[in-house]
């Protein structure tokens, strides 16, 4: 399809978020340019079905200017890269073709998602599972990825169970938490004995579902309380930071793996514990298509399932940034960008 089709079968603008960085306000444009598909770049034009937000992300433009902005040239800052929507058009050797259900975690260099209409690459891009809803969908590539990531090229923890010679014991902080619920399911299809911090008696029942075989409510005891009278875990992978991680330090068996999402783990270790040999790294996911195409099977095979803590419109998005940075959500918070049809 030609960008002449384009212009003459969709509008040339569209309603989009925009995070203005003088005045750190959000507002929406309603008149705001329906980007245009470079096919050198591999872009394909994707209509905007459903979006989801991650805790923190209107601060990466502060935190990391120039990678947010590298490919960005109207330098226009707009929220939500984990995108699940239809392709408009694509190049001709792609495998994303118009009219395929895709879903994706996009680089955060280019502008994000909470759009009408987007720019996806198909390095970023993996067919929607049937299963799963647009809102559902939504909810799945940044955190199932970070996941993958974490256990599989961090932790060193063989894919399937079958492969390790001995169960290990991982610990996971904020499990019920929009990676952590991802970091549960895929420990358990990997074999592991997953413990799990959580907030709330509520969410006990909850994550045992996914696969947690023990929890510790960090309201009724702190990881070092749990560290004395327990035996400790071969790998951690921190979701919250802070204290948490600090404490995370006394959960960790010597010469295991300690990996924070959040912040570098070495920063937070308690003075008693400089010798404890550990080895510890704080890492930025990447989007990948192909690892997101793995979870995909997953999904579909039934043995992971997405979670939605709640779906808002698109004009409330101020709802849904204080459901976010609550801190309390359960799963994703998603945004609807589409209106559904009645």
């Amino acid at each position: 399809m030609s960008n002449t089709e384009i212009d003459s079968k969709y509008p040339s603008t569209a309603k989009a978020l925009v995070f203005d960085l003088a005045t750190k306000t959000l507002d929406v444009y309603h008149s705001n340019r329906v980007p245009v598909p470079d096919p050198i770049r591999d872009d394909h034009l994707i209509q905007v079905e459903a979006i989801a937000l991650c805790a923190r992300e209107l601060e990466w433009p502060f935190l990391f200017p120039g990678a947010l902005l590298s490919d960005n040239p109207d330098k226009q800052i707009i929220p939500g890269y984990d995108v699940a929507g239809t392709v408009i058009t694509a190049p001709p050797a792609s495998p994303f073709q118009p009219g395929d259900e895709v879903y994706a975690r996009t680089y955060p260099a280019r502008p994000g998602n909470y759009r009408e209409f987007s720019i996806g690459r198909s390095v970023e891009m993996a067919r929607k599972p049937h299963k799963l809803s647009w809102a559902e969908a939504a909810s799945v590539p940044m955190s199932a990825v970070t996941a993958w990531q974490a256990l599989y090229e961090h932790a060193g923890v063989a894919r399937s169970s079958d492969l390790s010679s001995e169960r290990k014991r991982i610990l996971i902080t904020a499990a019920a938490g929009g990676c952590g619920v991802w970091l549960v399911q895929l420990a358990k299809i990997a074999g592991l004995e997953v413990i799990a911090q959580i907030g709330s008696p509520q969410n006990d029942g909850f994550i045992r579902g996914l696969g947690a075989t023990e929890t510790v409510n960090h309201r009724a005891m702190s990881l070092m309380e749990w560290a004395k009278t327990h035996e400790l875990a071969d790998v951690v992978i921190d979701c919250r930071g802070g204290k948490t991680l600090e404490e995370a330090w006394y959960c960790i068996k010597d010469q295991g793996n300690l990996i924070s999402i959040v912040e570098p783990p070495e920063g937070k270790r308690p003075e008693e514990l400089k010798t404890k040999d550990v080895k510890n790294e704080f890492f930025i996911m990447y989007p990948s298509g192909q690892q997101l195409g793995e979870i995909s099977k997953l999904i579909e095979q039934g043995s992971c399932e997405a979670v939605v803590d709640s779906v808002w419109a698109f004009p409330d998005f101020k709802g849904a940034f204080e459901r976010l940075d609550g801190g309390h959500a359960r799963g994703k918070v998603v945004v609807q960008i589409a209106q559904p049809v009645v």
